[in-house]
């Protein structure tokens, strides 16, 4: 790739770069292709995870955005595994739902939420790379959704509980592997290998290729990128050793013992290990303990011992 075309990883971006107005025809090129509908950003609201400093995340970025039919919409990348995490997104919608809504207010007033998230980890057995879930009742016997009735406005309105409940978007990014054709097919290649066709006409990834380029950071932003790509790099591939470790180890054990249980304590004993290499790993880079704690789930007393 032309160094002059190197496009900064979308997960770097959206935490230092998206969440400047000027930069939000990006976001939005993202989610309309997403979506199916056009999006327009009115603001980004603040999140846990909206951070900028040294202590930040390693794992997850979140933006979090209000569109322009007041919608919120949450988009959350996740490099590594995480075990529970479609609890944790369950938890971020609720918690966005009850943030925006003030106490004493109406219940007609609770926003629709998206929850997407861009995911770089196997979460699971699936042959497509992006699924779509919400919530709809669907008779039993008859097999039709069920429409809500109620008065707004002296008026009469239909709704189908989809068009309140939250919707979930997760983008199994590793699972990619075609040629890009459709406009989400491209950004989905984008979001995997940072290419962008110099051709490409899917919204927002024309911006992206005028904002998003790698020379376009001054040189302390490009060696903070650059330090954060490493350990992204470090991270995965002693996260990937441990577990095909694991899982030889415990394939051995078990036929060994000839019990299932080797298989499993050899897997967990691998994933363990890898943690402990990747904060040594990080601790050598420099970085500060509440972030190596954040990135692996060691406690600060463990990661002193390293």
């Amino acid at each position: 790739m032309d160094d002059r075309n190197k496009y900064i990883r979308f997960d770097w971006a959206a935490k230092r770069l998206l969440r400047n107005k000027a930069n939000f025809g990006v976001l939005e090129g993202f989610l309309t292709v997403l979506l199916g509908k056009e999006i327009h950003i009115i603001d980004i609201l603040e999140s846990e995870s909206n951070q900028q400093n040294e202590e930040d995340k390693f794992n997850r970025v979140d933006i979090k955005a209000k569109d322009s039919e007041d919608e919120i919409i949450i988009v959350e990348i996740q490099i590594t595994r995480e075990l529970y995490y479609l609890e944790r997104i369950l938890y971020g919608v609720a918690k966005a739902i009850t943030e925006h809504i003030e106490l004493g207010h109406l219940y007609s007033e609770v926003k629709k939420v998206y929850s997407i998230s861009i995911l770089y980890f196997d979460i699971g057995k699936g042959d497509d790379y992006l699924y779509h879930g919400q919530n709809t009742f669907t008779g039993v016997h008859t097999g039709d959704l069920l429409q809500v009735t109620m008065k707004e406005k002296g008026a009469i309105v239909r709704r189908l509980p989809s068009e309140i409940f939250p919707e979930y978007f997760l983008i199994r990014v590793n699972e990619f592997n075609k040629v890009a054709v459709t406009p989400l097919e491209e950004w989905v290649e984008y979001l995997k290998s940072g290419h962008i066709s110099p051709d490409t006409q899917a919204p927002g990834l024309k911006e992206a290729r005028q904002k998003l380029v790698y020379y376009n950071m001054d040189v302390a932003e490009r060696e903070a990128y650059d330090r954060h790509i490493d350990a992204i790099m470090i991270q995965n591939d002693v996260l990937g050793t441990a577990k095909l470790e694991g899982l030889v180890e415990g394939k051995a054990e078990g036929l060994a013992e000839g019990r299932a249980e080797g298989l499993v304590e050899g897997r967990a004993e691998g994933l363990v290990e890898g943690k402990i290499e990747v904060a040594r790993s990080l601790k050598q880079m420099g970085l500060p303990v509440e972030t190596i704690m954040k990135s692996t789930g060691l406690s600060i007393e463990e990661i002193d011992k390293l």
